[in-house]
């Protein structure tokens, strides 16, 4: 693919985007929906300016792999081990809660059972994207719901890895084993990762700190190389780069690394959610709407109020809970992470796929209105209710 179509693609993109997220904040709507509307209006299943979308999804998935990184920048590791411990039993137990009904009602939907079992498993997740973007910087970092509400899709992420190896076929000796192996590798590149940073990196930026493009270009280097080592391992890009990130969080310098790498993370977070309503055939998906509006209204409607019911249990303030049910009331990109997986490897059929797909949209568009009329969030129209 030449620079030319690179470029084309690119302003196709970016200025489509202006001029559809204008429209959607004169209409008073979240911005995040006008990335999504955009790649359905010019993908290949709209005007086919773009037709083929699948790199664009590949790049934009840095976006991810960087949001992560600076998730893991503002969270300390000793601080992290007691809020897993903590949301382990909340994770787990969640997950299983909204993992039945979708599946029970995917084969009431006439789908295989293999089907519904699968399709039950990938939206059992919520969003990392949606639930972060959603939630205030000072929430985030320095606030019990920010931390809460990390742990716990950190946690959704390494049973999401798991699922995938599964279904994949990298699962089939023994489940437990597999596992195991998966958090010690995970514990060695966090101690590995502690390491370097101690005696490399830190001295580093010791000496040369007043050179802001360098401390910009070494924790880029940082990032990416301890996501590619972690996907390397079996882990994932996002986990490598969230241990990346929480092997410097404990040092100053954490803070400022964060703020540079702000509009870099924006703009791959842009083209992931264009890629999302990009690869959306509505056509393909006429034959499963009933099924996935039905349960994309259930996952809205349960998921909130399970996740406060298992946030009270553990002792945490009612609206604390309150507010944790609905900022992760969406189902997840690693749903389509494991619709892709499992339609790739046969375990699904195409519709199948699609339904997973239609729903984690559907989820998308719907918990951000109720996220964004009700708590503040960082892209709100209403600048009482604006935080960054």
């Amino acid at each position: 693919m030449g620079l030319e179509h690179i470029v084309y693609e690119l302003a196709l993109i970016f200025v489509g985007a202006s001029l559809v997220s204008t429209l959607f904040l004169y209409l008073k709507q979240p911005i995040i929906l006008a990335y999504i509307a955009l790649g359905m209006m010019i993908g290949p299943w709209g005007a086919k300016l773009i037709k083929d979308p699948s790199h664009i999804q590949s790049i934009s998935h840095v976006g991810i792999i960087l949001l992560l990184f600076l998730l893991g920048l503002n969270l300390h590791p000793n601080r992290l081990l007691g809020l897993l411990r903590k949301t382990s039993l909340i994770t787990v137990s969640t997950s299983v809660a909204f993992a039945v009904p979708t599946a029970l009602i995917a084969i009431a939907f006439r789908l295989p059972v293999v089907d519904g079992i699968i399709a039950g498993a990938a939206l059992m997740f919520s969003s990392t994207v949606v639930s972060i973007k959603l939630t205030p910087t000072t929430a985030l970092h320095h606030k019990r719901i920010g931390e809460l509400m990390t742990s716990v899709l950190l946690l959704q992420d390494i049973i999401a890895i798991v699922l995938i190896l599964v279904i994949t076929g990298g699962g089939k000796g023994n489940i437990y084993a597999g596992t195991a192996l998966l958090v010690l590798k995970t514990v060695l590149l966090g101690a590995g990762a502690g390491i370097l940073v101690k005696f490399c990196l830190l001295p580093l930026f010791g000496r040369f700190d007043v050179i802001q493009d360098y401390i910009f270009l070494v924790s880029l280097g940082w990032c990416l190389l301890v996501a590619a080592v972690g996907k390397k391992l079996g882990i994932s890009y996002e986990a490598g780069a969230f241990i990346a990130g929480t092997s410097l969080a404990s040092f100053p310098i954490a803070i400022g690394i964060a703020e540079k790498l702000k509009p870099l993370r924006e703009f791959f977070l842009i083209l992931f959610f264009f890629s999302i309503g990009a690869k959306f055939d509505l056509l393909v998906t006429q034959s499963i709407a009933l099924a996935g509006v039905v349960m994309a209204i259930v996952l809205i409607a349960v998921k909130p109020v399970v996740f406060a019911l298992a946030f009270r249990a553990a002792k945490e303030q009612t609206e604390v809970a309150r507010e944790l049910g609905l900022r992760l009331g969406q189902a997840s990109e690693f749903g389509l992470l494991v619709a892709y997986a499992a339609a790739g490897a046969g375990r699904i059929a195409r519709p199948t796929s699609y339904l997973i797909q239609l729903v984690v949209i559907l989820t998308f568009l719907i918990s951000t209105y109720i996220v964004v009329l009700k708590y503040p969030t960082p892209i709100s129209t209403n600048p009482r209710m604006r935080r960054d």
